[in-house]
């Protein structure tokens, strides 16, 4: 029986995709479920999967953009065999380890006599060898070790060579190109960059925050949180808490524009950017304003891999209020984040450094990071961003007032 195997449809309206690359050959036995080959989106990697065991005759071409429902190739449910591993489109072989050297390469030690024509002799050093009648493989020959100094000369010779030859463009070898075709998500992530640029009114304010509290609870509590959890305590879980307290105190920033009207979300939908072979993507964590630190650690961890490992959904995609993006990863001192529209804002994190700061009256080094917080001036006035920015560094600062939203703890107390 033959069947047919069809690209299939990563969202409602994407009508056409990328076939990237088969992970099998054209007539490979195949198994059930096995992935056959990637097919790209503007929005995600999908894979192909094999609905039932055979051998696959493959229809369509590798990097090539075919409508959703094409048949990509066929499965013949009737032929018998064994299945091959499958490989990645870019897959090479591997390097051979040092015993597995090739047998054709000969073998040298020092002992190995070297070409008189290779070696260079001073003028006073010639006259000497004239006199007695020696030549280049003599002396060569008669050398029973080399000391420091020989080694010291040639290096000095060698360094020389290097700073007086300028080698000419005919003999660099590493002016080469490469052309690839763009796939569909960088496509349409380069579509997106510029209509950010050119529909809305971006604007970024900095603030910064002493990290010192943040670190000293990672510190002392990381081996027990991950004991009762299963997942490291990280940074951003922080941060997303910090963002969600902050966006229910200034809903502006957790709208958006729709037409001729403004829509606040009553909820958090917070987008975390991830960098993946890809591209850039952003999956998205559902009502952060319901969730704990450890079950944000979770769903972060979990939604990275699915995208850095190309098996992310349309639905982990879509939607989003608010987004969080950490360049400090890449070792960012600070940037101006692009808004992800139609959101209004976006939290740019970037790296941590020891920086001398002034803690009543006197000078001391803390870890300090940058923060940036990129706004759509058509919703959100400058009055806003700006303590938008100074409740996330008041939050980071102190991480026990998340707690309490906008009442301090102390105020909570007195009932104040």
């Amino acid at each position: 029986m033959i069947i047919d195997v069809k690209i299939p449809g990563p969202g409602e309206s994407i009508t056409e995709v990328e076939l990237a690359g088969w992970l099998v050959s054209d007539g490979d036995f195949v198994e059930k479920d096995q992935e056959l080959a990637e097919v790209e989106s503007e929005k995600a990697t999908l894979p192909l999967l094999a609905p039932e065991q055979g051998k696959i005759r493959i229809l369509i071409e590798a990097n090539t953009t075919v409508p959703v429902g094409s048949v990509a190739c066929t499965i013949d449910t009737s032929a018998k065999g064994k299945a091959k591993r499958a490989k990645a489109p870019d897959e090479s072989p591997a390097a051979p380890t040092p015993s597995e050297k090739p047998s054709t390469v000969p073998e040298t030690t020092v002992h190995a006599p070297l070409p008189s024509d290779k070696v260079k002799a001073t003028p006073l050093a010639k006259k000497m060898m004239e006199e007695h009648g020696l030549t280049v493989n003599d002396i060569l020959e008669g050398l029973k070790h080399i000391t420091s100094k020989e080694v010291d000369l040639v290096i000095q010779s060698r360094q020389q060579e290097k700073e007086t030859t300028i080698p000419s463009p005919s003999e660099d070898k590493t002016r080469t190109t490469e052309r690839k075709k763009m796939s569909q998500l960088r496509k349409k992530l380069s579509e997106r960059l510029v209509a950010v640029k050119n529909q809305t009114a971006m604007l970024t304010t900095f603030n910064e925050a002493d990290m010192s509290e943040v670190i000293r609870l990672r510190q002392t509590y990381q081996d027990e949180f991950i004991k009762k959890y299963g997942v490291r305590l990280g940074l951003m879980s922080f941060f997303t808490r910090a963002a969600t307290e902050a966006l229910r105190l200034f809903p502006n920033v957790n709208a958006m524009i729709d037409g001729n009207e403004l829509v606040y979300h009553h909820y958090c939908d917070i987008g975390i950017a991830v960098q993946t072979d890809k591209g850039l993507m952003v999956p998205v964590l559902r009502n952060t304003e319901s969730m704990t630190m450890a079950e944000m650690e979770k769903a972060i961890a979990g939604l990275a891999n699915k995208a850095r490992s190309n098996r992310i959904s349309i639905d982990d995609l879509a939607g989003g209020t608010f987004t969080i993006t950490n360049g400090g990863l890449f070792g960012s001192m600070l940037s101006t984040p692009l808004l992800n529209p139609p959101q209004a804002a976006i939290l740019g994190m970037h790296n941590i450094v020891n920086r001398p700061v002034a803690v009543e009256g006197k000078i001391e080094i803390r870890p300090v990071m940058y923060l940036a917080l990129s706004y759509d001036h058509r919703i959100i006035d400058g009055k806003d961003s700006v303590s938008f920015l100074v409740k996330i560094k008041e939050f980071i600062e102190k991480p026990s007032t998340m707690i309490f939203g906008k009442a301090h703890p102390d105020r909570m107390l007195l009932g104040l």
